[in-house]
């Protein structure tokens, strides 16, 4: 960037998004004065996938100390499990991370002024910045990104705020597993949480106010309803909850099917943007339920003013969030970036694992598409026979005329791992037939992408192993 166009930059806090349009837009040539009222990080790193992730994979190995598919001849036994310890791991893994992937690259970047404190614009190149140390101090800009992010929902359930209630967020600092825990939500934070708690000893039970992943294809959810019950979770669907209270140490809910009692209620129904202190009315941004509108240059409906990640209207993922604060940088400081969101890869960590990118078949067919869809049960993938684990499914949506891949939806154990190389061949315009006609190891999860594909022209199951 020239100096013609040097631009000063104010970002509003520290998490994915903030962190990298305040690294691309010093990149650039500029100069930041980036704002956080909290903890340097944002959710990702503190409160959010790092621990949580931490706490699933832990209870993914107490599940599979406990049970697995080889217990006939691997002995098997019930492991004890030392929440604090388990916690203080976590933790240690945390602080690390914060350190060495924020705290740590804002102090050596003599182009980035750190300042801690709660932001509000006076006009729309000003922002006022109550001091956390006290006072208040006003800075002038030339561009200004916003990457507040956002936290857990509270739903309007009568007597929930008057109770200790846990959100995704207090959950995660849990020193000790519930005896009995109620999850209220069927989203993917809810999911991976209640299967956690469930593998380290709880009693969980999943109330879900339709079906469990409403929004994605419905046997998805129903997969996903199969694993958990196969485990001992409970799951109650169409469930409204009229009313919560608390005594004595326990829950009581009221909800339309009948009562209720728990040691420890955790609701995880969604998630609330950070904007109500930004002052942004004032300034013109656009908001719809507190949601930021962006374009696809990340461009707020006032033209300095950028935002990218949870406090906007677009997917809320870490990977979206750090992409569109990488673009608005580059727009901010005289490129031109678009993010391109037609091919988003969302994950759910639960085991099985979701993954899915594109679109569904109902989304398709709602968009007008002609669609053909194939579904490939994992007892026809090598991989997952040889787990001994063959819970799941990959599907496929296709363009009928041209094959062209509009779709993937993935129930395995590895569907993480295995969905962007979905993203890509959607990204590419591939066919279902290129798909299919590719290499892939075998004895991998990925394969079953391409067998997948094949299903759409050949029965696979006369195909030998490794057949091409």
């Amino acid at each position: 960037m020239s100096d013609d166009n040097e631009r000063r930059i104010v970002v509003i806090g520290s998490g994915g998004a903030a962190m990298a349009a305040a690294l691309k837009a010093v990149e650039r040539g500029a100069t930041i004065t980036l704002i956080e009222r909290g903890t340097i990080g944002g959710t990702c790193v503190n409160t959010g996938c790092v621990p949580s992730k931490i706490i699933i994979r832990a209870a993914h190995i107490a599940h599979l100390r406990k049970r697995s598919p080889f217990d006939e001849g691997v002995s098997a036994h019930i492991p004890t499990v030392d929440r604090v310890q388990l916690l203080r791991q976590q933790l240690a893994r945390v602080e690390e991370l914060r350190d060495v992937k924020y705290q740590r690259i804002l102090r050596d970047h003599p182009a980035i002024t750190v300042m801690s404190g709660e932001a509000r614009f006076v006009d729309s190149h000003q922002v006022a910045i109550k001091l956390n140390e006290g006072g208040e101090r006003t800075i002038r800009f030339d561009r200004a990104f916003i990457g507040t992010g956002a936290r857990p929902a509270q739903p309007p359930i009568p007597g929930l705020a008057d109770t200790p209630y846990l959100t995704s967020t207090s959950a995660l600092a849990l020193s000790t597993i519930p005896a009995r825990l109620i999850v209220i939500g069927s989203g993917f934070v809810a999911l991976e949480l209640a299967q956690a708690f469930a593998r380290l000893g709880g009693k969980v039970t999943v109330l879900a106010r339709r079906h469990l992943l409403s929004r994605e294809d419905p046997a998805v959810g129903n997969a996903i309803e199969t694993a958990f019950r196969r485990e001992g979770i409970e799951v109650r669907k169409q469930v409204r909850v009229n009313r919560v209270d608390y005594a004595n140490g326990v829950f009581a809910l009221e909800t339309d099917a009948e009562p209720l009692q728990t040691d420890q209620l955790l609701v995880a129904t969604g998630r609330t943007p950070n904007t109500e202190a930004l002052n942004l009315k004032r300034i013109g941004v656009e908001t719809v339920r507190g949601a930021i509108r962006v374009n696809e240059r990340l461009q707020t409906t006032a033209p300095d003013i950028y935002a990218a990640g949870d406090c906007t209207d677009q997917p809320e993922f870490v990977y979206v969030a750090a992409a569109g604060g990488n673009r608005a940088a580059i727009n901010m400081t005289g490129g031109k970036a678009v993010l391109d969101l037609s091919a988003v890869p969302r994950v759910m960590f639960t085991d099985p694992q979701v993954a899915t990118a594109g679109l569904t078949e109902a989304e398709a067919v709602k968009r007008r598409f002609d669609v053909e869809s194939r579904v490939l049960d994992l007892e026809n993938v090598p991989r997952a026979l040889v787990n001994f684990d063959t819970s799941g499914f990959i599907k496929m949506v296709a363009e009928r005329a041209s094959g062209r891949l509009l779709g993937v939806q993935a129930v395995a154990a590895e569907a993480g791992e295995v969905i962007q190389v979905a993203v890509m061949a959607l990204r590419a315009g591939m066919t279902v037939q290129a798909l299919g006609d590719e290499l892939f190891p075998y004895l991998t999860m990925g394969e079953g992408l391409k067998l997948c594909a094949q299903t759409f022209t050949r029965d696979v199951t006369q195909l030998s192993c490794c057949a091409g």
